[in-house]
């Protein structure tokens, strides 16, 4: 097959990006893991049921679902999880931080798409159980790369809930910086204001580990289509993530 042919037929193919809303709160959110302001009731629900890598689990081994709330000063993001055993076997949060248990969350905050494997043209925040948040971070004049936390980025608090003991309630507020981010110059490092009908690149996805020496098990809420094989894109390009309204 021709190059041209294939790139035609790769077109055809694609899975287009679906559209997700987050409902504008003028009322504060506490992350504490409880979710009890009344507002979360005025967002939808969106599934995390997408097989990206590694076994595909039973709905009792993880299951999982999201929802979104917005101000001018960051996205709010409510995740309900169903894992029958939580695990976190590495204490160093920059290392092996993808074989534990924890919640990803990916941001392009103009939606411009591309690569931000080894830069921050968007953000990959692997948020661990103990609320650590990590992404990989640039590369140096040496051509190697650092993984980073960015624990300013992402507030988290997850709570079980009393009556289903293996589900866990995970609220976080995330903060949105542009791909001007560069932790060379941390000074000039602001976060963006957010606006109405502001569109941006969006994903979540969780890595379910019921023990094993690695990741068992990689969710996510986007259906990404498979380059030789592989849809574990989404820390590598953000081409393959949703498109985030904020309503």
């Amino acid at each position: 097959m021709n190059k041209s042919l294939w790139f035609l037929l790769s077109i055809v193919l694609a899975i287009p990006a679906k559209a997700l809303d987050a409902i504008h709160t003028k009322s504060a959110i506490v992350i504490d893991g409880k979710a009890n302001e009344t507002v979360w009731a005025k967002a939808p629900w969106y599934k995390i049921d997408q097989h990206i890598l590694g076994a595909v689990p039973t709905p009792d081994d993880f299951s999982g679902r999201f929802k979104m709330l917005w101000n001018d000063k960051q996205i709010y993001l409510l995740a309900e999880i169903v894992d029958d055993q939580l695990f976190d076997r590495h204490p160093d949060p920059l290392k092996n931080y993808w074989d534990d248990d924890c919640l990803e969350i990916f941001v392009d905050e103009d939606k411009s798409g591309g690569n931000h494997q080894f830069n921050f043209n968007a953000f990959a925040y692997h948020v661990a159980l103990d609320n650590q948040v990590v992404d990989i971070g640039e590369s140096n004049e040496f051509g190697t790369t650092n993984v980073v936390l960015l624990n300013e980025h992402v507030t988290s608090q997850w709570r079980r809930q009393t009556a289903f003991p293996h589900r866990i309630i995970w609220e976080l507020s995330i903060r949105l910086y542009d791909d001007s981010f560069s932790l060379k110059n941390n000074a000039k490092n602001k976060p963006v204001n957010l606006s109405k009908n502001k569109q941006l690149g969006f994903m979540v996805a969780y890595c379910d580990n019921d023990g094993s020496d690695g990741r068992e098990s990689f969710m996510g809420s986007t259906a990404i289509t498979p380059k030789d094989g592989d849809k574990n894109l989404g820390y590598i390009t953000s081409d393959v993530f949703d498109t985030l309204i904020l309503k």
